[in-house]
C-alpha cells in the first residue's frame, strides 16, 4: 500500500508532519479526519533526498500494550472490529491510533487481522503477523496475543539493557572529546598572548606541542567538520547496503568486550523467537525463516538460514549449528536434546532464559570494567592538557622567585 506524507493541524492547533499508509488518497484523508486532524497538505510518497521524512517507529512497549489490551477484549468475547474501534480511541500516540483505525476499517471490509497487519509490515514484523495468522487458524487468537505481549515486553527489556551498556561509555567519550575540543579551540588561544611574551623557544616542549595542535585545529576546523560530515554520511550509506551491513554486523561480533555481549544477545533473541513461534504452532521451516529475519544481525540471519536449509533437506538443526563457531557447544547440545526428546520448544525457552541472564551479567561486568578505565582515560587526557597549559606559568614563577 502507498505511503502518503501529510501536514495537518490537531484540535489544539499544533502542526503535525507525519505519514499515513492507505490504499488511496481518499482513504488517507478519511483516516486523518477520524483522528480529528485538519489536513493542510497531503501527497503520495515518502519524500526523497538525505533529509527525507521517515515514518516514526512504534515502540515495542506500545506494541506490547496494544497486544495485551486487544487480547483482553478478544478473550472477553467482543467482536474483533469493535475491539479495534474501542482501542483506537484509547491510545495517546497518534500514529498508533491511526494504525488501529485503519485495521478496524480493513476488518470491516472483510479482511482477516493478519491480512490487515500485513499492510503495516514496517510496524508489525513477520513474527507478529505469522503468530496472529496461527492464532486465527487455531481459534486461540487471544492467547497468542498474550504470548506476543510477553515476548515484546521481554525483548524490549533486553534491548534496553544492551543499549544501556553502549550509551554510557559513548556518553563519557563524547563529553571527553567535547571538553578537549573546548580547551584546544577556546581556552588555549587565550593563553597564547601570555605564552608569546616568554618567547616560543623558551616554552616547555609539551606546551609548544599543545599550541601547535591548537593552531592547526583552528586553521582547519571547518575542513574537519566537512570531512567528518562526509565520512558519517558515506559510512551510513555503505552500512545500508547489503555488503556493508554484513561487514558491519560481523565487525560488531568481533569487537573486544562488546562482541561477546552482541553474541549472547543474538542467541537469546533467536532462542526466544523460535520458542514462541513453535509453541504457537508455526511450522519449523517458517519459524526458522522468521527467527532469521528478526535476529537483528545479518551475520546471524545468514547462519540461521543455513540451518533452515539443512532442516528442509531432512537434517537436524544441530547438524549445521555445530559447524558454526557462533553457537556455543552448550547451546548445540541443548538443542540436540530438545530435538531427540521432542521438547525443542521448552529447551529453547531455557536457552533464552539462560542467555538473557548472561546478557545482564555481561553488562554488569562491562560497566564495572569500563567505568574506572574511562575515568582514568579522561583524567589523563584532560590532565595532560591542563598541565601543558600551566607549565609556562610555573616557569615564570620560578624565574621571578630566582630573580628575587
Amino acid at each position: 500500500m502507498p505511503t502518503f506524507t501529510y501536514k495537518a493541524k490537531d484540535v489544539s492547533g499544533k502542526t503535525i508532519r507525519d505519514q499515513v499508509i492507505a490504499k488511496d488518497r481518499a482513504e488517507a484523508l478519511l483516516s486523518l479526519r477520524q483522528l480529528r486532524l485538519v489536513v493542510i497538505s497531503i501527497r503520495e510518497g515518502e519524500g526523497s533526498g538525505l533529509f527525507a521524512l521517515k515514518p516514526r517507529r512504534i515502540k515495542l512497549s506500545q506494541l506490547a500494550q496494544f497486544s495485551r489490551q486487544l487480547s483482553t477484549l478478544i478473550i472477553a468475547g467482543m467482536p474483533l472490529a469493535k475491539d479495534l474501534r474501542v482501542l483506537a480511541n484509547q491510545f495517546e500516540d497518534k500514529r498508533l491510533r491511526q494504525i488501529t483505525t485503519s485495521l478496524f476499517q480493513h476488518i470491516e471490509a472483510g479482511a482477516s487481522l493478519s491480512e490487515a497487519l500485513g499492510n503495516y509490515s514496517g510496524v508489525f514484523n513477520p513474527l507478529y503477523i505469522n503468530m496472529v495468522a496461527a492464532g486465527e487458524t487455531s481459534g486461540a487468537l487471544g492467547e497468542i496475543l498474550v504470548r506476543l505481549a510477553g515476548y515484546l515486553e521481554k525483548t524490549d527489556i533486553l534491548i534496553r539493557r544492551v543499549k544501556s551498556a553502549l550509551i554510557y561509555p559513548a556518553a563519557i567519550i563524547t563529553v571527553a572529546l567535547g571538553l578537549c575540543s573546548f580547551l584546544i579551540l577556546v581556552v588555549i588561544p587565550r593563553f597564547k598572548d601570555i605564552f608569546s611574551s616568554l618567547g616560543g623557544a623558551s616554552l616547555p616542549l609539551p606546551t609548544q606541542i599543545l599550541i601547535s595542535v591548537s593552531n592547526f585545529s583552528l586553521r582547519y576546523f571547518f575542513y574537519f567538520l566537512i570531512i567528518g560530515f562526509v565520512m558519517v554520511v558515506a559510512i551510513g550509506r555503505y552500512i545500508n547496503t547489503s555488503g556493508g551491513s554484513l561487514r558491519f554486523e560481523n565487525f560488531k561480533l568481533r569487537l573486544p568486550l562488546f562482541g561477546e555481549l552482541f553474541q549472547k544477545f543474538a542467541i537469546a533473541r533467536f532462542s526466544r523467537t523460535l520458542s514462541i513461534l513453535l509453541r504457537s504452532g508455526v511450522p519449523i521451516l517458517n519459524s526458522l525463516e522468521i527467527a532469521a529475519k528478526t535476529a537483528g544481525n545479518k551475520v546471524v540471519e545468514a547462519m540461521i538460514m543455513d540451518v533452515r536449509q539443512q532442516v528442509s533437506q531432512g537434517q537436524r538443526m544441530t547438524t549445521q549449528m555445530a559447524k558454526e563457531k557462533f553457537f556455543p557447544q552448550m547451546v548445540v547440545e541443548m538443542v540436540g536434546v530438545g530435538e531427540e526428546s521432542g521438547q525443542l520448544e521448552p529447551m529453547l525457552n531455557k536457552i533464552a532464559d539462560s542467555y538473557e541472564e548472561a546478557v545482564e551479567t555481561t553488562i554488569s561486568g562491562l560497566l564495572s570494567l569500563l567505568e574506572p578505565a574511562i575515568i582514568v582515560f579522561l583524567a589523563a587526557v584532560v590532565g595532560s592538557i591542563v598541565l601543558a597549559m600551566f607549565l609556562p606559568i610555573l616557569k615564570i614563577t620560578e624565574l621571578i622567585g630566582g630573580g628575587q
